[in-house]
């Protein structure tokens, strides 16, 4: 059976570059395109909304003071076995 990631891996990324990645992936849902003045946890308040990731009980972005580790927990929770 193949492994179809549903979320990229923010290793090796900026916030910047992951997150317009999954703005890409996500497009329909049209998520706000992030930039450097972004606030991280809002903006993923935002992918938060998306039924995939409210329905994988991950913890909210603002429990989390560095991105990647609460981007970690998002692709940990989402991205099959």
């Amino acid at each position: 059976m193949a492994y179809v990631a549903l979320i990229y891996d923010p290793r090796f990324h900026t916030f910047e570059s992951w997150a317009s990645l999954m703005c890409e992936l996500y497009a329909g849902q049209q998520l706000a395109i992030p930039t450097s003045e972004s606030n991280w946890q809002d903006w993923a308040s935002g992918l938060m909304a998306i039924d995939v990731f409210t329905n994988e009980g991950i913890p909210g972005p603002y429990v989390f003071t560095n991105w990647q580790e609460w981007a970690e927990e998002v692709v940990n929770a989402v991205n099959p076995k």
